[in-house]
């Protein structure tokens, strides 16, 4: 039997087409913002798929687009154009999506932002997403897998936290435990992001394997989806792996976040004022990128 990415590669015709060597920044491309040359592109590289980079600071080439439906899944908010991934990451949305349909009382999984097409750093919204190796995954359980283009770009997500995130709210659910869980055990996740409420809930609620946990790190706003993380695949020599998560299941560290949120410590009167966070451009990614937008 072929192997199911070798067959996503074969549908979409990348089998076998390498990146050319990188590029010189070409005059229409310098002084502009790397966002701006993104966020035009409506289509993947005609090249074999590899990410270049890293989640904040990169590209994709040869990405694949997950289909707007299948049977267990359905694609939020088309028009972002965001449902682009390297093969891997569509593979595992797929598998996982199958897995949650399984679940009592879910048809599946509805999906938000993947990357654009060619990656980079997008118009609006995440810093990441870059690669082609990050997937935000709707906390919401599909109850239908046949909503029109229109109520895909209008359906609200819902939040799943209470106490600005120090606890979960009564949507959640065992099922919302499995279907993360199934996430983290796939060898292929690097970490899951999540409110911290979660994580302890979850940390609390594990009577079995609890390895999968060091993968679950709290985070900042994600109370209405988790973020999937992938490691760089396989022979992907141009990606950069973020370090890995700390040892041990990082139950306590998640337990400090809620208390911090339920207790905030005093702000600390010598912190330095943020930075503003400069735009990228071209200069600041891979130079294989340079080739990857140049691509017909």
């Amino acid at each position: 039997m072929m192997n199911p990415l070798k067959a996503l590669l074969i549908a979409a015709g990348l089998c076998g087409l390498t990146l050319p060597a990188a590029a010189e920044i070409p005059a229409s491309m310098k002084n502009v913002e790397a966002k701006q040359l993104f966020g035009k592109q409506r289509a993947g590289s005609a090249h074999k798929p590899a990410p270049f980079g890293s989640y904040a600071k990169g590209c994709l080439a040869g990405g694949l687009q997950l289909p707007g439906t299948g049977p267990t899944w359905q694609a939020m908010r088309l028009s972002r154009n965001r449902n682009w991934g390297h093969p891997e990451t569509i593979d595992f949305v797929q598998k996982l999506s199958a897995f949650a349909a399984r679940q009592p009382g879910w048809a599946g999984l509805y999906i938000g932002d993947i990357s654009q097409p060619r990656g980079g750093p997008m118009l609006t919204g995440h810093r990441s997403h870059q690669l082609g190796l990050d997937a935000d995954i709707w906390l919401m359980p599909p109850k239908r897998l046949n909503l029109s283009r229109a109520e895909r770009e209008n359906l609200s997500a819902i939040s799943y936290r209470r106490a600005k995130g120090a606890f979960v709210n009564s949507r959640w659910t065992r099922q919302h435990h499995e279907v993360i869980k199934a996430a983290a055990k796939d060898p292929r996740t690097a970490r899951i992001f999540i409110f911290p409420g979660a994580k302890v809930k979850m940390c609390n609620d594990e009577k079995g394997d609890r390895a999968w946990l060091r993968k679950i790190r709290p985070w900042w706003g994600h109370h209405y989806h988790f973020h999937v993380r992938l490691a760089c695949p396989r022979g992907a020599r141009g990606c950069v792996d973020q370090n890995p998560p700390p040892p041990g299941d990082g139950c306590a560290a998640a337990q400090k976040w809620v208390n911090d949120i339920l207790n905030p410590p005093p702000p600390d009167p010598n912190a330095p004022p943020p930075k503003k966070r400069r735009e990228l451009t071209m200069r600041d990614l891979p130079s294989q990128c340079v080739t990857v937008l140049q691509s017909r």
